[in-house]
């Protein structure tokens, strides 16, 4: 799995070289991704860096040049999977102050790939602060002040879900599952519904993944709960991860 973004997926909150030694700060997605995958993270989306992924996770990812775009629009026409978080309005807290470069992207610069595939990426203005749970087939979807695609096209093959914020759209041999929001992937105080939506979501964009791929979401969810806590035994409601 290759990983991308301004969400520190694989890295975590590092504020130097000895944070990236000791590992301060991790993200919880990164232990859960690793079980199930080598993950190579990227700082480019040109066409060498993308060549042997299986899947590709885009975390809040920054505007792309113009031969990313079509390195990624190539790459997902040939069979590439990639599971992408798009949000306008990003809402998870972050160590890092305003300007800083390390802080994520606070709105996603996404619109010409986005335009090509058919979809347009908009701001919903009359919806709640606060967080919210969005059921997709059974799995609950934390967002928190989400975006929602539109067809740009009536030819546009997506389907699309949640609200809106979900869109699952088949590209030529590949396939791109897209959400408009990254609550999910909060860092320090992820929703405790969040491992079973990542893991849905993964499974999703790669049929190979878990048991079910994406189909049981509660069985995934619970590997991705022992792996973070240590534990195979799990009563009553999903805890929260540890951030």
């Amino acid at each position: 799995m290759g990983i991308m973004g301004t969400i520190p997926v694989y890295w975590g909150e590092a504020e130097g070289l000895d944070d990236l030694l000791s590992g301060a700060h991790p993200h919880w997605a990164r232990a859960a991704m690793e079980r199930d995958y080598e993950l190579r993270p990227l700082d480019n989306l040109e066409s060498a860096a993308l060549a042997g992924l299986d899947l590709l996770l885009l975390a809040q990812p920054r505007a792309l040049t113009a031969r990313e775009n079509v390195a990624l629009d190539r790459w997902v026409r040939d069979g590439g999977r990639l599971l992408l978080f798009a949000d306008p309005m990003l809402t998870g807290e972050s160590h890092f102050p305003l300007g800083d470069r390390r802080r994520p992207q606070d709105v996603i610069l996404l619109s010409p790939l986005l335009a090509h595939w058919g979809l347009r990426l908009e701001f919903v203005e009359d919806q709640p602060a606060e967080p919210r749970l969005v059921a997709v087939e059974g799995v609950e979807l934390p967002l928190r002040l989400a975006g929602r695609f539109a067809r740009e096209d009536a030819g546009n093959a997506c389907d699309l879900a949640g609200e809106g914020a979900l869109a699952r759209c088949p590209i030529g041999l590949g396939r791109a599952v897209m959400l408009a929001d990254a609550a999910l992937l909060d860092l320090h105080d992820p929703h405790p519904a969040a491992p079973a939506a990542l893991a849905w979501l993964v499974g999703q964009a790669d049929p190979s993944y878990g048991d079910g791929a994406g189909n049981n979401a509660k069985s995934n969810e619970a590997l991705i709960i022992q792996e973070l806590t240590g534990s195979s035994e799990q009563e009553g409601p999903p805890p929260d991860v540890p951030g």
